[in-house]
């Protein structure tokens, strides 16, 4: 799996690094090119892959997609899995990371510093005004990290609140399978079915920040009703 990862990290990053250039559309065509990426990576392993629910989301409309963390694996599924231009709110180690971090700069992904609050939070606001002046789909993880026994955690409210400030619909998700495949602490890849359990979008329209923590809870409950109907 990791030596799967790098040779297509590499070619695809190569890839992106000489496209940015003529991008005309602020990072669609390398959103594109970052999803089949990660879809090669599914492909050449003979992953399986199940996509439930996405009837309920219109193809046209932008989104902020809210799923369970459990893997490594999460951000490929979504970004290659589900047909929207996505950009995954990521930890800024991952910036750095060669080809991986350049491609990823390169396709306008954003990045936040999940140990200094005050520069999470001022990254946050930059996040927002991008999605206004230039609307696309976003992949944000509200557990904020991976879990360590496969259970979904508490939502934190930075994310979300993304949301309430753009007026974008969240999308609750389930990922199952990436637990048992990849785990967190695990150094062995075993391959399983993965699956995505979408939900209905809700509506941030009705809520204010002062609502952001009960977003969460609703959010979070969500979520785990998705993962419950797959088991």
């Amino acid at each position: 799996m990791l030596i799967v990862t790098i040779f297509w990290t590499i070619s695809f990053g190569l890839a992106v690094i000489l496209f940015s250039p003529f991008d005309y559309k602020k990072g669609r065509i390398l959103g594109f090119i970052v999803k089949y990426w990660a879809k090669t990576i599914f492909k050449t392993m003979n992953i399986n892959v199940r996509v439930i629910g996405l009837d309920k989301l219109d193809r046209n409309a932008d989104y902020i997609f809210a799923p369970n963390h459990a893997s490594s694996l999460d951000i490929p599924l979504i970004l290659g899995f589900l047909p929207f231009w996505i950009v995954p709110i990521s930890k800024i180690e991952l910036k750095w990371i060669p080809f991986l971090g350049w491609a990823m700069q390169a396709a306008g992904h954003v990045f936040v510093d999940r140990r200094d609050h005050e520069k999470a939070m001022l990254s946050i606001a930059k996040i927002k005004n991008s999605l206004l002046k230039n609307p696309r789909s976003i992949l944000i993880f509200p557990e904020g990290s991976r879990t360590n026994d496969g259970k979904v955690n508490q939502f934190k409210t930075g994310g979300l609140s993304i949301g309430i400030s753009t007026k974008i619909s969240i999308v609750p998700v389930a990922i199952e399978g990436t637990f048992d495949s990849l785990s967190k602490h695990s150094k062995k890849f075993v391959n399983k079915l993965l699956t995505i359990n979408i939900g209905s979008p809700v509506d941030t329209r009705k809520y204010s920040l002062d609502d952001r923590k009960n977003l969460a809870i609703i959010v979070n409950s969500e979520v785990k009703k998705l993962k419950n109907e797959l088991n």
